[in-house]
């Protein structure tokens, strides 16, 4: 038995490597891969492995180790800050499936509970799926990525009482009230004794282990935390991911959190590729061909209905318009690893059965291959619906009021820190301005402070004809949002040619097709940070201010071209020189050098080759000093000068006596 039983974990590490490495050469969810490859050597595909059963008690340990990393991982603070928006969203989100989900499963004839169970799977979304997508096209920090993260979080909560929902469901627990309530409250006992000794006992356990200074025995003892929490729950009458998830949430506060976290990766990383490649060998291909309405169904549920919902959520509920609501969808439109995991505890229950079960697993696979193509032709599906409400009845009004307003004047799209900046300074400079915002949240701030704001998407044409783009001297757009910014380009550019365009960018990609789209110019905040760097390092060698200035300036007018390229190319010749450049700058005569020395016994110009312009004493300034003119401590000299003569002069400076 132990033979056969190390042949199959090698089959299912092979299957697993095989299908991730495919998937990701393709750019697509490794997840799907492992699911696919599990499905090829399982049962229903070469019958490489006939007993998946076996390999799926290893993969439970690969459960509890995600759960607890999920813990671990979970950005309490951020969570605490837009708690709100974040449950009311995610709530709403999850209760609205489950409900409109359970009532189409009843509709085709599916019992109750189990089309409970069945809107608890299509509610939840795939964090690992959705996180890379986003990271990938550098949405994170979008709004509608923030809103991803934010229901994306609150489904990874819900597991909890999801799973503890399943005995209740399944008929394990008597379904009359006071047995009812009785469960309940034993959970919710166990929950809390379960926390208060993780709070009690995990944190003390940790500063001793550390102490020691012993990287094997931290190792192992981060790996008795995940496990061991899951078996203490378990024993409670609980869940392995319950306990897991919770021990995870207590270590999360802890100074020691990173390490742990750095030690569990690998290992979870290899335990959860066999939990997915063993979920994958419980599809029989054949069979869920033979349901294929049953996947249509259920994938057209995930995809469409739970993107309408989510969509209906954020742009009706939350109030983050069209193109926000859209996007989060569309990015959330998949089922997630704690579907699985849901899965996996509702089968055994009875809940899910054999035909239920293909259909999960091979429309949840469909899914997770989708959600790439899906999320890349979002922005195309947003910018054709905008363009259609533009062309409707309601653009004629907003037409009538585009010559009134001011003219030459800045439209700034986007109020959040760099936005207000830019209006406080131009309000302080007497610069007429507008606001475009489509945050309601940005919008009433700056109503509040009595600002020309306009509440809209800034990619639709109607919007900026309001905002008297037609008639404005600079659009400034400064939005974390990459292709509604290159939209809104494309609109400005429609309604005024020759506008200027300045637009605020993250990253370095982002450049060309900016430019390309019809920006004006671009501040790079990657290139930006790097020029900021540089300053102050060269600044402390002595190079002059003016020439330092001089040199970002051309970087700039380069379009950053230097640190496009290769690290390999060596600075431009032209722009080195720029850093020898003789440039004015005052500088200090240090309090230590001795009084009645000339310029001409210092020898200021025989020994560094700087030109002495001006000397500062106190309110008065000579200009041309003469050679016999006295030089004291305290004065401040204007020289003209090149990097190197400045670093000489002040070096001599420095040791006269």
């Amino acid at each position: 038995m132990a033979p056969d039983f190390v042949a199959e974990i090698l089959i299912v590490l092979c299957a697993a490597v095989v299908g991730a490495w495919v998937f990701e050469k393709w750019r697509l969810p490794s997840v799907a891969g492992l699911l696919i490859s599990g499905a090829v050597v399982g049962p229903g595909g070469l019958a490489f492995v006939e007993d998946a059963d076996r390999v799926r008690l290893l993969a439970e340990f690969g459960v509890a180790l995600l759960l607890f990393e999920i813990g671990l991982e979970m950005p309490i603070e951020s969570l605490a800050r837009g708690w709100r928006r974040s449950v009311a969203s995610g709530a709403l989100q999850v209760s609205l499936t489950i409900a409109v989900v359970a009532g189409l499963a009843v509709a085709v004839g599916i019992g109750g509970e189990t089309a409970i169970v069945i809107g608890m799977l299509v509610s939840m979304s795939s964090t690992a799926v959705a996180m890379r997508v986003l990271a990938k096209r550098d949405e994170v920090d979008t709004p509608h990525g923030q809103l991803s993260v934010g229901i994306l979080l609150f489904q990874d909560l819900c597991l909890v009482p999801f799973l503890l929902a399943i005995p209740i469901l399944s008929g394990e627990v008597p379904r009359d009230p006071t047995t009812l309530a009785l469960k309940i409250g034993q959970d919710l006992l166990a929950l809390v004794a379960l926390l208060a000794i993780a709070r009690l006992v995990l944190p003390w356990s940790l500063e001793r282990v550390a102490r020691l200074r012993s990287p094997d025995l931290f190792s192992l003892f981060a790996f008795v935390l995940a496990v061991g929490s899951a078996v203490v729950a378990e024993q409670a009458g609980l869940t392995l991911a319950v306990g897991a998830f919770i021990a995870g949430l207590v270590v999360n506060a802890s100074p020691y959190a990173h390490q742990i976290f750095a030690e569990m990766v690998p290992l979870r990383g290899v335990l959860l590729g066999v939990f997915f490649t063993s979920v994958g060998m419980l599809l029989d291909p054949m069979a869920a061909i033979e349901r294929w309405d049953g996947v249509l169904l259920f994938v057209a549920s995930v995809v469409l209905l739970k993107s309408a919902i989510i969509f209906g959520v954020v742009a009706g509920v939350v109030r983050q318009g069209l193109r926000t609501g859209l996007l989060t969808g569309i990015g959330l439109a998949q089922t997630g690893e704690f579907s699985f995991v849901l899965a996996g505890a509702a089968a055994p229950s009875g809940l899910l059965d054999e035909s239920l079960s293909q259909i999960f697993i091979a429309g949840s696979i469909c899914t997770l291959i989708a959600t790439p193509f899906l999320v890349e032709l979002a922005p195309r599906l947003v910018w054709k619906l905008t363009t259609l409400l533009d062309r409707g009845p309601a653009a004629s009004p907003d037409a009538t009021r585009s010559a009134e307003g001011p003219a030459d004047h800045v439209v700034i799209v986007g109020y959040g820190l760099a936005g207000m900046t830019l209006a406080r300074i131009l309000k302080a400079s007497d610069i007429r301005y507008r606001i475009v915002e489509q945050n309601p949240t940005l919008y009433a701030d700056a109503k509040s402070r009595d600002e020309p704001a306009l509440f809209g998407d800034a990619t639709r044409g109607s919007i900026l004809v309001r905002a008297g783009v037609e008639r404005a001297k600079v659009v400034s757009i400064a939005i974390n949002d990459p292709a509604a910014t290159r939209r809104c380009i494309g609109a400005i550019r429609n309604l005024a040619p020759d506008v200027r365009i300045i637009v605020r960018a993250r990253y370095v990609k982002e450049l060309d097709r900016l430019f390309a789209d019809g920006a004006t110019d671009v501040v790079a905040e990657e290139f930006e940070s790097t020029i900021d760097l540089f300053n102050k390092v060269l600044r402390a060698f002595g190079i002059p201010p003016q020439t330092i200035t001089q040199f970002s300036d051309v970087m700039r007018m380069e379009r950053y071209e230097f640190m496009r390229e290769s690290t390999e190319i060596p600075l431009d010749p032209w722009l080195a020189e720029v850093l020898h450049d003789v440039a004015s700058e005052w500088l200090d005569v240090p309090w230590s050098t001795p009084t009645q020395r000339t310029l001409a016994a210092l020898g200021i110009r025989a020994q560094t080759g700087a030109s002495v312009l001006a000397v500062r004493r106190g309110d008065a300034t000579t200009a041309n000093p003469p050679a016999d003119f006295t030089i004291r401590s305290g004065d401040s000299l204007l020289v003209l000068a090149s990097a190197p003569e400045l670093r000489q002069l002040r070096e001599l400076l420095a040791r006269i006596e």
